[in-house]
């Protein structure tokens, strides 16, 4: 095949997609820590399967591009889990790459992988290696390297997707971690499944069966609901997609155009590119947009959508202005929006006016849909958002590009860091000073949690059998015993420091009141100069989670 059309694109999208349903549990099971949480190939599979959905009824006689935007868009309101929010990076990246090409031929994938590459990157604030990033990189190196040695694209990717084997492979030479525990990285693996499925349907002209474990799997997606790419254009509050280019003729720079046309709309990209800048905003006055380009020169391939009513109209120069409405709905000051699993948490959080709970945490991640619904419903200018839990806060960022409401994201690890973030905000203060006591007093708080191992493992030469109790403070298994009060007994003598003041214990749904009391009562006498807090958390997966300030 010289280039991809639709239909063979579709077609591998749903083999890629069947292939990650099938191999969930696989992807799982290469989690370094055998808790029960959330883990890779779940929200690996959550994230492309319900983009893929979005794909499978459109008109072969879409473009190939507009196949990959849809699948992209839809990736990113569906993403669940930091895997989940890098693999829609990924497809961002195709898609763009494949928006600059205009075509996938053998150039074309090479420019998309290279895309693709790019933008996960600059997706992850400090990059790790030895993981999916690792993966994508050298995937892309290969295709950079080798694109001219192929005409055909079916052969091309067959070696792109060897290449990113071999890739793979050495993930676990590259981070000790892995080599320990003898796996390779979720991420990486995960990203060679989607290869793998999507070249077998190219080289077979079939998509991969979906398999028994598959099914179930997909219908766990379907019960979650699908975001669509496809927003619903009745609050719409910016009409018209504006774009076109300059040609750059004055001394005038591109940024006082970005200065000058930022308050008329949102989703601004301005790409000064010497000569010419490309433009794009969602605006309610494209007239008033392009008066200021002109001072910067002549402009071309102008293009103005009415979004509203999803048909396409060039605007010249003499039409009058629509003058639209601004929602009239009165927004207060400040919202809140966190991220929580079990009723007792939520109560908390609630009772510190916490405006919206999204349901989630270790077992289930929420989408960056999930959270943007919440951070809608708040009504309010600026909305900070508590993740709760590090594999929801990529997820949590993704909520700023698909929103004009300011989103003030608390990088909160867990629970009680949410807590003692929403606990110190204070009305009267500015909204900087507010940012800057949230984050620190976040900081302070030091938290492990008491679990069960799912699996038999080996890590930092401790060796964790199936049923055993664990207790993990950040990324780190810290103790690993028989009874649940022992090991956090343990756990919070690893947490207390000469500085500690205050011990929160949070117990879980699988925890008697009466036990719960026992551990209370040990911690208050043998830490008699420290306040000690019973608190019902009723979370899943964890039988306590216990605090230290």
């Amino acid at each position: 095949m010289i280039q991809l059309d639709s239909k063979s694109l579709k077609l591998m999208i749903a083999s890629a997609s069947n292939q990650i349903l099938n191999n969930v549990e696989k992807v799982n099971d290469m989690n370094v820590f055998p808790v029960p949480d959330g883990d890779t190939g779940t929200n690996m599979s959550m994230t492309f399967s319900a983009a893929a959905k979005s794909v499978v009824d459109l008109d072969n006689k879409k473009s190939p591009v507009e196949v990959l935007g849809v699948l992209s868009k839809s990736a990113l309101r569906n993403a669940r889990g930091n895997s989940g929010v890098i693999l829609s990076q990924i497809l961002r990246g195709l898609w763009q790459g494949a928006e600059q090409s205009g075509e996938l031929d053998v150039s074309g994938v090479k420019h998309a992988l290279c895309e693709a590459r790019d933008t996960a990157y600059r997706a992850v604030m400090k990059p790790t290696e030895g993981t999916i990033l690792t993966v994508i990189r050298e995937i892309a190196e290969y295709a950079e390297a080798h694109f001219v040695e192929y005409d055909d694209v079916t052969l091309f990717l067959k070696a792109v997707l060897e290449a990113g084997r071999k890739s793979l492979a050495k993930t676990k030479e590259i981070l000790p971690v892995l080599k320990q525990v003898g796996v390779v990285d979720a991420g990486g693996f995960g990203v060679i499944i989607l290869l793998g499925g999507a070249v077998s349907a190219l080289e077979s002209g079939k998509a991969a069966e979906l398999e028994e474990s598959g099914k179930a799997n997909n219908k766990q997606i379907a019960s979650q609901g699908i975001k669509s790419a496809e927003a619903d254009t009745s609050d719409i509050k910016f009409r018209y997609c504006t774009e076109f280019l300059i040609n750059k003729d004055s001394e005038r720079s591109a940024a006082q155009l970005m200065a000058a046309i930022k308050q008329k709309g949102d989703c601004m990209l301005v790409i000064d590119d010497d000569e010419i800048v490309k433009v794009h905003i969602h605006t309610n006055h494209p007239g008033f947009v392009l008066e200021q380009a002109l001072k910067l020169g002549e402009l071309t391939s102008i293009k103005i959508d009415n979004m509203k009513y999803q048909h396409n109209e060039i605007v010249n120069g003499s039409q009058e202005e629509d003058e639209l409405s601004d929602d009239e709905t009165e927004l207060k000051k400040y919202g809140f929006v966190a991220v929580s699993s079990g009723d007792g948490l939520s109560q908390l959080f609630e009772s510190l006016n916490c405006d919206k709970i999204v349901a989630g945490g270790q077992t289930m991640n929420p989408s960056t849909q999930d959270i943007l619904d919440a951070v809608l419903d708040v009504k309010a200018e600026n909305v900070f958002v508590l993740p709760n839990n590090k594999n929801i806060i990529l997820a949590a960022e993704q909520v700023k590009e698909l929103t004009d409401v300011n989103v003030i994201v608390i990088p909160t690890k867990n629970m009680p860091q949410g807590i003692a973030a929403i606990a110190v905000f204070n009305e009267d203060a500015d909204l900087d000073e507010n940012i800057f006591m949230m984050n620190e007093s976040a900081d302070l708080v030091k938290c492990g949690q008491v679990t069960y191992a799912v699996r038999d493992t080996r890590i930092n030469g401790v060796d964790v059998e199936n049923g055993d109790i664990m207790a993990v403070i950040g990324s780190d298994l810290s103790v690993v015993g028989s009874d649940v009060n022992e090991v956090a007994k343990e756990l919070a003598e690893k947490l207390v420091d000469e500085d500690s003041g205050v011990i929160s214990i949070y117990y879980g749904k699988d925890i008697e009141k009466e036990k719960a009391t026992e551990l209370s009562a040990y911690l208050e006498n043998k830490y008699s100069d420290l306040d000690v807090n019973l608190n019902y958390g009723g979370q899943n997966v964890y039988y306590y989670i216990i605090a230290v300030e």
